[in-house]
């Protein structure tokens, strides 16, 4: 298991918001704008990819845990922007902080928590 990341990294990650991604589509909601289950989504998203991208084959990340505030509604069609912060790491545990934007200002915030795995071992544990 490579370690090529510490305390203080930092990553982006964007997406334009399309009809799959609007509370009216998922179900989360009535409305036609950037829904909540897909904040989360991208805010793991942006998470998972930077710390796997600097894992050894056989090793990805789960998350355990997210803590999200959705603080404005975006509409299709516009960009959304998420800027993480890598802020823990203990051991296999790592703790991010996040915050997302649109063309308006800043959309939500959060705290998310992924934990390092290899790969083989943990399906293997989870079918037996």
């Amino acid at each position: 298991m490579t370690q090529e990341f510490k305390v203080g990294d930092t990553f982006e990650k964007e997406i334009i918001v399309e009809e799959k991604h609007t509370a009216k589509y998922i179900g989360s909601g009535g409305l036609e704008v950037f829904s909540t289950p897909s904040l989360v989504a991208l805010m793991e998203l942006a998470a998972k990819d930077f710390i796997d991208t600097k894992l050894d084959n056989g090793f990805s990340t789960v998350g355990i845990e997210i803590n999200v505030k959705h603080l404005k509604a975006t509409p299709l069609g516009d960009k959304v922007k998420c800027i993480g912060k890598l802020e823990e790491i203990d051991g296999k545990k790592l703790k991010f902080s996040l915050e997302c934007f649109d063309s308006k200002g800043k959309i939500g915030e959060g705290t998310h928590f992924r934990y390092i795995v290899e790969n083989e071992k943990f399906l293997k544990k989870i079918y037996q």
